[in-house]
């Protein structure tokens, strides 16, 4: 199956050199052409191009604007289908699919199991286009819920940020108790495993927020965006969200102080009484 990928960023790239890996012949845009290089696909130089006779176009963007940018580009071809696995309005979404045959396929997992194959993939959309997708879906993917009709995937995808997020902020403050505490704080994600408050947020950020390890493996600019999305799209459904709000402006005050590049894990500089 010849497949086009376009925006080859910290997820993008890892899951197309997947797909290249498992023997698709991916087209490949970004407008950072040192990505679409590192990624290891045939490369096009623009969006229109590399989704020119392809059957399947695979969109993974950083903003709303960049995935209504790309729509705009391309043109409605007959039996195209548009898989989208960023991150966007559950509305938008809907808009775009109007005028074409569209999937929102929103993932968690992060860089390494967009490496792996190892996703959770959150998807709406027909039952028809799922079907015909799901050859690619399941390449890259551990998990694959069909939760309905186009938005759904992202309104399950608003869910997800709101746990992540809230989840960050509270790691946060259980690390500072704990040193304050006299405890070595890396000890805690193997003292609580299997009890009610482990998790994957324990897991796999806990020990990387202990260390003050803030290469990013999602930016905080990324979790941002999604937060004020989650909040503007509980407003709308009049969904009470208070602990959502709180850790909204936690990231707002973190990107204010210009940590915006850094791994979400930097939220525990909020708290860190010196640099570390």
């Amino acid at each position: 199956m010849r497949l086009a990928y376009i925006g080859l960023g910290l997820m993008g790239s890892p899951m197309a050199k997947r797909l290249v890996s498992l023997g698709y012949a991916v087209t490949g845009y970004d407008i950072d052409p040192g990505r679409v290089a590192a990624a290891g696909v045939q490369p096009a130089s623009s969006a229109a191009e590399a989704a020119k006779g392809h059957e399947l176009v695979l969109l993974n963007l950083p903003t709303t604007a960049a995935v209504e940018a790309v729509a705009r580009e391309l043109p409605v071809v007959a039996g195209q289908l548009v898989i989208d696995f960023s991150t966007i309005p559950p509305a938008k979404a809907i808009e775009l699919g109007a005028a074409r045959r569209w999937i929102d396929a929103p993932v968690s997992g992060g860089p390494p199991a967009s490496a792996t194959g190892e996703l959770t993939i959150m998807a709406g959309g027909a039952p028809e286009d799922i079907e015909r997708a799901l050859p690619v879906l399941k390449d890259v993917s551990r998990r694959l819920t069909h939760l309905g009709p186009l938005g759904s995937g992202l309104a399950a995808k608003m869910v997800n940020q709101l746990i992540v997020g809230v989840g960050h902020a509270m790691m946060a403050e259980a690390i500072v108790l704990a040193e304050s505490a006299g405890l070595d704080a890396s000890k805690l994600p193997e003292t609580l495993a299997g009890g009610v408050a482990d998790s994957a947020l324990l897991q796999r950020f806990w020990p990387r927020m202990a260390r003050r390890e803030f290469a990013p493996q999602g930016y905080v600019r990324q979790l941002l965006k999604d937060l004020e999305m989650l909040n503007e799209f509980a407003a709308a459904s009049k969904a009470p969200l208070p602990l959502a709000s709180q850790a909204l402006s936690l990231y707002r005050l973190l990107a204010h102080l210009g940590h915006t590049e850094l791994d979400t894990t930097a939220l525990i500089k909020l708290y860190d009484r010196a640099p570390k």
